[in-house]
């Protein structure tokens, strides 16, 4: 293709509104976007989370109206969190794959009440752990054959409440392949699996942790030891390669936009479902300068469409509620 100025003048597809929207090359839809919610113990609660203006916790029952608001608005499917109370947590983990946890009670309530709405579930012991590692501790040194075991139990139980998709967002290697096994002996075949392929050890999740009440404790390389090294490429996609290979169904890039290379490698090279999370430290320093005029809410639109522009399929974002409602009004 040979395209030169002045006989290719490329502003003419940009002189009008009607002319930029047709040939638009990306387009977000309510649909695109998953909703992650934060649950807590309690009735009739809707707490502010300090760290992330406008987000809150809510208790099952307020959960259940914000998982109807999402219905109305044509997002399709949720992420469940939870944030458990410190008398709850031990060094095992041990309530994680209790069949009555917070989490697989506010699955079934929400499945009874919106059973159209996909529900994904975290998969990782950090919100249950009083030392906030995803993972069981020895010492210093997180066991990974031992936290797998864990896992698995931990995915039956939210599989058992309703969970359409497990998301394992632990880092532990091999936890794929043997989640995708004990699912399928435990009868729970059609339940998905959306990897956390890619999750790095980021700076980016400190108002998350805030959120779920996880990871304050940590010290010395933190989670350095399971999750990835920002500076680190191929070997992500060497993480997503065998995730596939073990079994997911779908992949997930973590954070998101500072990582939206990654993203776009892994959809090129594998093609397979690519999801990617606008994570807590995205979403407090657009939200931020949102508020305070430094940049019109067209800034979170842009973030947005970047993502799917880098080949996400699904963003799990905190704006999701916004964006789908501004989408509804064009």
């Amino acid at each position: 293709m040979n395209r030169s100025y002045p006989t290719t003048r490329l502003r003419r597809l940009r002189q009008s509104s009607f002319i930029r929207d047709m040939v638009q090359e990306t387009r977000l839809h309510a649909s695109d976007f998953i909703w992650p919610l934060f649950v807590i113990e309690g009735e009739d609660i809707v707490e502010p989370i300090a760290s992330m203006g406008g987000v809150n916790r809510y208790s099952i029952d307020q959960l259940i109206v914000q998982a109807g608001k999402a219905v109305e608005l044509g997002i399709r499917a949720i992420a469940i969190f939870p944030k458990i109370e410190a008398n709850l947590k031990d060094e095992a983990g041990s309530l994680a794959s209790d069949e009555n946890n917070l989490v697989c009670r506010a699955v079934r309530a929400v499945k009874a009440a919106h059973p159209e709405l996909g529900i994904i579930c975290d998969v990782a012991l950090d919100p249950f752990t009083s030392h906030g590692h995803d993972g069981l501790l020895s010492g210093d040194k997180i066991l990974n054959d031992e936290s797998v075991a864990v896992l698995c139990a931990q995915a039956i139980v939210q599989a058992k409440a309703g969970c359409d998709i497990i998301a394992p967002s632990d880092m532990m290697d091999g936890r794929i392949g043997a989640i995708r096994a004990a699912l399928d002996k435990a009868g729970f075949h059609d339940v998905m699996i959306l990897s956390y392929a890619a999750k790095y050890a980021s700076a980016y999740y400190g108002p998350f942790r805030d959120a779920v009440g996880a990871g304050k404790k940590l010290g010395g390389d933190g989670k350095k030891t399971y999750q990835m090294n920002p500076a680190n490429k191929d070997e992500a996609l060497a993480e997503i390669e065998m995730d596939i290979n073990e079994g997911a169904d779908m992949i997930m890039v973590k954070p998101g936009m500072p990582y939206l290379d990654v993203l776009q490698a892994a959809k090129t090279a594998f093609g397979v479902p690519s999801f990617a999370y606008q994570v807590s430290g995205e979403y407090a320093m657009l939200r931020n300068a949102v508020d305070a005029g430094l940049m019109g809410e067209e800034a979170i639109y842009e973030s947005l469409l970047c993502f799917k522009r880098a080949g996400a399929d699904g963003i799990l974002t905190y704006f999701a509620p916004m964006m789908a409602s501004h989408l509804a009004e064009e």
